[in-house]
């Protein structure tokens, strides 16, 4: 018996979904970004308008004073759509684990100098608070947001916020106690070094313009809390002072900022260049909130920096300048 196998090549019928080949073409095959995104949110056949904000449709352009003609000009260069974030997240969650088990295992936590380790406890832990209030920030971004393209990132973003305080936590576990954290909270509450970034963390909660509420949480508080704290303090100074495994337990945190700052500038860039108003709207939100979150950080920083601390925020405030500059936001 002899058997024959043959290449069959079929030609589809079609590559995608009509309301994607409006956008791409018909003859163009779709990626998995493309088909979860581009018009996935819903425009009709609403059944009644929210009892709690009659004035708005659920999903509503008018929530915020940013105009785009088309709300799908966002793009996010990651290309996340649920199964690229989650598996590009279980990977650094794999790397994370990694790092904890070394630093524990290999009892690195007690090889801290004191004086680091104090520092490091006052200034991280708190910042699990902070990281709390990202999560609901952006959960806010993805609810009254206007259009997926924009809107899903958001929810991944505060995903992304959740898992850091939770690694957060467990810094405090690891080179502290439970107590550690009761700490962290007294001092968030209560210590005059944090009310301004406490401050700042509710009072963009509080927030009604999706979009202003992303450039204060994403792009102005973000853009200058991780470069100061995670690379300049923890990777560059109390790295040269003894604190390489801190440096190991926050990797997530670093590796996480550098992804993240492509899809927000990328944003920012679409924004500005969509019409002068949009460019001088979002100037003023980044300017303005830039300048509140430069202030709410500069206590947080002398924790570890002293004297130099108005020094090394200054540096990070120019280069935050820099970045917008060459998305299209001079601020």
């Amino acid at each position: 018996m002899q058997i024959d196998l043959r290449t069959v090549t079929i030609k589809p019928l079609r590559h995608t979904f009509d309301n994607i080949a409006r956008r791409i073409g018909a003859d163009k095959p779709a990626s998995r970004y493309q088909e979860g995104t581009l018009d996935m949110q819903q425009e009709a056949n609403y059944h009644y308008r929210p009892t709690w904000d009659p004035d708005h449709l659920i999903y509503d352009r008018a929530r915020t004073a940013l105009k785009m003609a088309d709300w799908y000009s966002f793009k996010d260069p990651r290309q996340f759509y649920y199964g690229a974030y989650t598996l590009a997240r279980a990977k650094q969650q794999d790397t994370a684990e990694a790092n904890f088990d070394f630093v524990e295992n290999r009892g690195l936590a007690a090889t801290l100098p004191e004086p680091i380790r104090d520092t490091v406890l006052k200034l991280l832990i708190p910042l699990r608070h902070v990281a709390w209030g990202a999560n609901m920030n952006n959960a806010s971004v993805c609810a009254y947001g206007y259009g997926t393209a924009f809107s899903q990132p958001c929810i991944y973003q505060a995903m992304d916020q959740l898992g850091i305080a939770q690694y957060l936590t467990r810094v405090g576990l690891l080179l502290g106690d439970v107590d550690v954290l009761d700490a962290a909270k007294q001092a968030w509450m209560e210590d005059d070094t944090w009310q301004g970034l406490r401050r700042y963390v509710e009072d963009t909660m509080v927030l009604k313009d999706p979009v202003e509420l992303f450039v204060a949480q994403n792009v102005a508080l973000d853009g200058l809390l991780y470069p100061l704290v995670y690379e300049t303090i923890i990777d560059d100074v109390l790295s040269a002072q003894g604190g390489t495994p801190v440096a190991m337990l926050t990797q997530f945190m670093t590796d996480w900022y550098a992804e993240t700052r492509k899809w927000i500038d990328a944003t920012m860039k679409t924004a500005a260049a969509e019409s002068e108003d949009n460019k001088a709207l979002v100037v003023q939100w980044v300017g303005q909130w830039r300048d509140r979150a430069a202030a709410a950080l500069l206590p947080v920083a002398r924790i570890a920096l002293g004297e130099r601390a108005d020094e090394l925020t200054g540096e990070v405030v120019q280069q935050f300048n820099a970045r917008m500059a060459k998305a299209g936001v001079p601020v």
